[in-house]
């Protein structure tokens, strides 16, 4: 310690004033040694702190223990939600490991996977796929976005499948060719495939959380049956473009052609079907045509449900496929051409118009309209409506609905097969059938419900009461065999006649059981196309007549099936090929797609032409002159081969049915669903 003293002026000039510090031993030692050091730091911040008043030093006290509160607090409420998504991260972990077939919110249509060391039965493996990067947003209509599944990079991977695939075959049939099968007509057909499974892997559906997602799942690989479905539609399009182009109908045998409208029906009939097999060269050559030559303004008579179902439905598909623009625009046009139609005193539409004119009559011998054509219009108008925003479209075939709806002369459900224009009323009372002329009004009743999301009760009140009638007045079972079918009645009086058309039935009522109406429309279903498939299996070509009577009574000799001469000819018709899709989707058993794969082989067998097409035949029970008819029904490329495909495969994502409902040309529209 040192010391200081004051000194003082005495006089002169400026004063001079001092100050006396004096220093502790610690300030001193501090002053000279300080190195800021965390020592020294400490004691000058607790100088500070001593410094500080003590309401100072509260409130600093206050905040610290404030926040040392809300972190405890934080920490607690984050700590448990982190707790509560580990632990449902670990649940979905073991329940992927435990439950593989986890049931989804709408149920899926494939049955829960087999283990991959499983043996193969009649359900299909099932495996998840990551989801790429979506490439695209395909255009579409403003209100509902529908993806385009298939478009560009799917095209250009399925077409490298497809030849990976034919080049996998081609080795095959060179090491097989004695197990080869030659037809009548000189086409290869491969060996039955029944016990063998298919060569892809069956797609879990995911609930993609944006349209762009749920547009890009990778594709499923295609698989033989498939690939030879698509050779079978290249065989047939190879004898349209060549001898038909832009007409209706190709007549193969004689390599010409057939007109109905002039308006191109095969090809338009046939757009949808080359968009989901991945035809792209093909697609894009029969676009061309509809841009540059599809011309509607002529002076000709169409039939309204023809058109309607063919062209209007094909054109409203494709669009929603393809999202071009293009087919929208064509199918506004048609759909304004063919208003006429409904311009009646009863609301209830003549069946031919003359869309260059604008003017609508009965056929020249009646002024009736069949039942199943006038109610069979409304999910390609309904659609028509929702994407243009003219109600006019809906409005004039939801009046048709309601009306019949109303009318007296139904049998618990069941229709008449005729309804006058002028009056309204149903005609030739008494008769009833699922056949011609009635059946697709029972299979719209379902699908216009299913369309409109489940909401219009008058629809599915008039189809299960129906279904209800042809339970108690049209089922019978034949004999030996005790199969199930649906007869005719007439004026009380039972016919055990039954039309292919009717093979619609089995797979409507499986959508509808889909659809969560009642389970015993399933096992009705299943009933129904085991005996559509014994129309095929029992008959010599393994082809199916168009009509066919059951024996009621076992008789020896005689089969269940009876066949007239008059009744004796196939058309290439797609209804039990389109039931057996159904089936297959909703069960999952493998039968269904073995006795599609009998029924391509002998329409390869039995109704193929060397230089290109399928023709109709006039007798399937002669294997070795089928007597072909020269005809190929636009609908064979529309919907047989359509259904074909779809059935073969095992992409339930390839048109899901939880999202298209298709008309009954087999074009696929998109089920409503809130903007």
């Amino acid at each position: 310690m040192y010391s200081g003293a004051a000194a003082v002026a005495t006089a002169g000039p400026p004063r001079q004033d001092f100050i006396s510090v004096t220093l502790g031993p610690e300030e001193a030692v501090g002053a000279a040694g300080y190195n800021n050091s965390k020592a020294w730091r400490r004691r000058s911040c607790w100088r500070k702190w001593k410094q500080l008043s003590r309401l100072q030093r509260s409130v600093i006290l206050f905040l610290f223990a404030f926040l040392a509160v809300c972190g405890v607090i934080s920490y607690t409420s984050m700590g448990e939600a982190w707790k509560s998504l580990t632990n449902k991260s670990l649940d979905d972990q073991r329940t992927e490991q435990e439950i593989p077939g986890l049931k989804l919110a709408n149920p899926a249509v494939l049955p829960a996977p087999q283990k991959a060391d499983a043996n193969h039965g009649d359900y299909p493996e099932l495996s998840l796929q990551k989801q790429p990067k979506p490439p695209h947003v395909r255009r579409g209509p403003s209100n509902l976005q529908i993806k385009a599944p298939w478009r560009d990079t799917r095209l250009k991977t399925r077409h490298s499948t497809i030849r990976a695939v034919e080049e996998l075959v081609q080795a095959d049939k060179e090491e097989k060719t004695e197990k080869s099968i030659i037809s009548w007509r000189g086409a290869v057909i491969e060996p039955d495939q029944s016990t063998e499974p298919p060569s892809s892997k069956i797609k879990e559906p995911e609930k993609p959380s944006s349209v762009e997602a749920e547009a890009q799942k990778e594709p499923v690989p295609i698989n033989e049956r498939q690939l030879a479905v698509i050779k079978a539609f290249r065989h047939a399009w190879r004898g349209y473009k060549d001898f038909a182009w832009g007409h209706d109908e190709l007549k193969p045998l004689s390599k010409s052609y057939s007109e109905w409208f002039g308006l191109g029906l095969t090809l338009i009939d046939a757009l949808d079907t080359m968009w989901i097999l991945g035809l792209k060269e093909e697609f894009e050559e029969a676009r061309k045509w509809v841009a540059n030559d599809l011309v509607f303004d002529k002076n000709v008579d169409v039939n309204l449900f023809e058109s309607t179902i063919r062209i209007l439905g094909g054109l409203l598909s494709t669009y929603h496929l393809s999202g071009d623009s293009l087919f929208l625009e064509k199918a506004k046009d048609i759909g304004n051409r063919l208003m006429p139609a409904f311009k009646t005193p009863s609301k209830i539409p003549y069946s031919d118009v003359n869309i260059g004119r604008g003017t609508a009559h009965p056929p020249r011998w009646t002024s009736d309209s069949t039942v199943a054509e006038v109610t069979s219009i409304q999910l390609e108008f309904r659609e028509l409506s929702r994407l243009t925003g003219d109600e006019k479209f809906q409005k004039a075939v939801d009046e048709v609905m309601k009306h019949v709806h109303t009318l007296s002369g139904k049998n618990d459900g069941l229709v008449p097969m005729f309804i006058n224009t002028n009056s309204g009323q149903f005609t030739h009372l008494g008769v009833y059938t699922l056949g011609a002329r009635a059946d697709s009004y029972y299979e719209y009743l379902l699908k216009q419900w299913i369309q409109g999301g489940k909401k219009e009760n008058e629809l599915l009140e008039d189809y299960m009461r129906a279904i209800e009638g042809v339970k108690k007045h049209l089922l019978q079972r034949s004999a030996p065999k005790k199969l199930t079918f649906v007869g005719e009645l007439a004026h009380g009086h039972f016919s055990a006649k039954m039309d292919h058309l009717v093979c619609f039935l089995p797979g409507t009522l499986a959508l509808g059981a889909h659809n969560g109406l009642a389970a015993d429309h399933m096992k009705l279903a299943e009933a129904l196309i085991e005996t559509c498939y014994q129309m095929y299996a029992q008959v010599e070509t393994g082809l199916s007549p168009e009509i066919v009577h059951f024996n009621l009574h076992a008789q020896k000799g005689h089969k269940d099936v009876e066949i007239k001469p008059a009744d004796r000819h196939n058309l290439l018709r797609p209804e039990t090929v389109e039931s057996l899709f159904y089936m297959y989707r909703f069960t999952g058993d493998k039968k269904y797609q073995d006795w599609g794969w009998e029924i391509l082989q002998n329409f390869n067998k039995y109704t193929r032409v060397p230089t290109g097409g399928y023709t109709s035949i006039n007798n399937v029970q002669n294997p070795s002159n089928p007597e072909p008819r020269d005809k190929m029904e636009s609908f064979f490329l529309g919907e047989t081969l359509k259904y074909m495909f779809l059935l073969f495969s095992d992409d339930i994502d390839l048109i899901n049915l939880d999202k298209y409902v298709f008309n009954t040309e087999a074009h696929p529209l998109p089920i409503w669903v809130p903007a």
